[in-house]
């Protein structure tokens, strides 16, 4: 990577990566911004980030950084990767805006504000390598998620990429490919879905864990919604308030920012149940669907093994008893 690149990607803001992870400041000021400790669970605010020179400390630990040191602490994952996560949206201006300047156009590619990336088209048709990563590393049922997915196309510096498109209420898309990019076609904001459909309402932090459900369940009975990212809450709240609905089942992520939603929930007067019980040892709804999956494969396939065995022995069985029969 470039040193220039390396430069853009720390020079993307903190307070921006947070807030789409959910995590907002508990104090913010024009050259600070103060939260509890998105690191652990803690009360009283410790994490500070420095808003003009764009660096975080905790103070309870002693320990702070750039933005990549933040995301392989916060995402548990190499130098490397991190930069590779950050690094896929960075555009050459000195923005950061994971494809926030696109406008979904199906007819007119249109291009982005700062001229770095080029929405070319979008497709009803996910090109293989997509399908294969939803089936093979996701095991979602392509037959059933196949009507809520596009294939967004696009150039960045003259290089074409695709992602797999997610639309929302406003007309925009969250986008996810095959390895580590996530983001978004601006507008962003919730996906109501099967909205003729009974109480509760099925609340999915994001596009993969409703897509695992659909997976998961023979028959969809529940009004379900995705907010696409748990800063999405309040959208979420007056979107069920304005329908007189009380009653709802999260199924939002094992992590801090997903406990914090569920009490929103709580604290708005909605009546909650929280799923996220019966995927407790796993992060989120779509890894405790990838491993009951892969379970189910190895059982079959140890059951498989061991009929084979068993005709095997009692072929040769059969042979033994002929051949004392001759």
């Amino acid at each position: 990577m470039k040193e220039e690149d390396l430069s853009l990607i720390k020079r993307y803001p903190i307070v921006e990566y947070l807030e789409r992870k959910g995590i907002k400041p508990v104090r913010r000021t024009p050259s600070y911004a103060l939260y509890r400790s998105p690191l652990r669970e803690e009360t009283h605010p410790s994490f500070k980030v420095d808003t003009q020179k764009n660096l975080w400390i905790d103070y309870a630990e002693s320990r702070g950084g750039s933005i990549i040191d933040l995301c392989m602490r916060l995402e548990g994952c190499t130098l490397s990767e991190a930069i590779c996560r950050l690094g896929q949206n960075a555009s050459d201006k000195g923005t950061y805006s994971s494809l926030n300047d696109f406008v979904p156009n199906n007819s007119q590619p249109v291009m982005a504000v700062n001229g770095a990336r080029r929405l070319i088209e979008i497709s009803d048709t996910l090109p293989p390598h997509l399908q294969e990563y939803l089936t093979k590393e996701r095991c979602i049922d392509m037959e059933k998620a196949i009507p809520f997915l596009k294939c967004i196309s696009y150039e960045v510096r003259s290089r074409l990429y695709q992602a797999i498109g997610y639309a929302n209420l406003s007309g925009g898309y969250e986008l996810r490919d095959d390895k580590t990019f996530k983001g978004t076609i601006a507008p962003k904001d919730i996906t109501p879905i099967f909205t003729d459909r009974a109480e509760p309402v099925c609340i999915f932090e994001g596009f993969m864990d409703f897509l695992s459900f659909l997976s998961m369940k023979e028959e969809i009975t529940n009004h379900c919604l995705v907010m696409n990212s748990v800063s999405n809450v309040s959208r979420t709240i007056r979107y069920l308030n304005d329908r007189h609905l009380t009653h709802i089942r999260a199924f939002l992520d094992n992590d801090e920012a997903g406990r914090r939603a569920v009490q929103d929930f709580i604290k708005a007067g909605f009546h909650v149940e929280d799923m996220n019980i019966h995927y407790k040892d796993f992060k989120d709804l779509n890894e405790f669907h990838v491993s009951r999956v892969r379970e189910r494969q190895k059982h079959k396939g140890q059951k498989q093994a061991h009929m084979s065995v068993t005709d095997q022995n009692q072929n040769k069985e059969s042979k033994q008893v002929k051949h004392k029969m001759k």
